[in-house]
């Protein structure tokens, strides 16, 4: 593939000033610092190889976030198949450093997360199945219109509402008594 200096220009006005809503996206699909940026560098990387496809004057934040959802499916399912590996570099470091006793430092991300949601809407949330989940973090979240999300999974509107409705439902269901401990009836 060449590369113009205009391509790359048009790349990066369009692209670019989506990086953190990417990045929201990403971690609030893995839930994890480092395989969120892992994810939105591999998105970009990726936008950038097949930016011919891209139709300008479209939407762009659509066309990314689908992008990144398809390279996070891509990614999970791989992951799946493969068996689980430890690094054990990291558990020997951890044992053998002072205070090995001590809880490991709190992502900061997560943190952010939990303290916007609280814990337990956190725990709902990511027991959700992952096309509720991922409807709620476009559409609660990421506060995107129906039209965008049903261009971000490849939907129609009509299921866009119905799975929202549906992933609304099962959120409510789990956070019920959690609820209740807060005054809610």
């Amino acid at each position: 593939m060449i590369v113009s200096k205009t391509m790359h220009t048009d790349f990066e006005k369009d692209f670019m000033p989506l990086m953190k809503q990417a990045y929201s996206f990403a971690f609030r699909l893995t839930f994890d610092e480092d395989q969120a940026k892992d994810l939105v560098q591999d998105t970009y990387v990726k936008a950038f190889r097949f930016y011919e496809s891209y139709e300008r004057g479209t939407n762009a934040k659509a066309w990314l976030f689908r992008v990144l959802k398809n390279t996070f499916i891509n990614d999970y399912r791989k992951k799946a198949k493969e068996p689980f590996k430890y690094d054990y570099q990291e558990i020997e470091e951890y044992y053998n450093a002072d205070g090995a006793t001590r809880e490991p430092d709190k992502n900061l991300q997560i943190e952010d997360v939990n303290d916007m949601m609280g814990d337990e809407m956190t725990k709902a949330l990511q027991s959700l199945q992952e096309e509720f989940r991922e409807i709620i973090i476009l559409c609660d979240l990421e506060d995107l219109k129906y039209e965008e999300i049903a261009q971000i999974l490849d939907i129609p509107v009509g299921t866009v509402r119905s799975r929202l409705h549906r992933a609304r439902h099962a959120l409510k269901e789990k956070i019920k008594e959690y609820a209740k401990t807060l005054g809610y009836k």
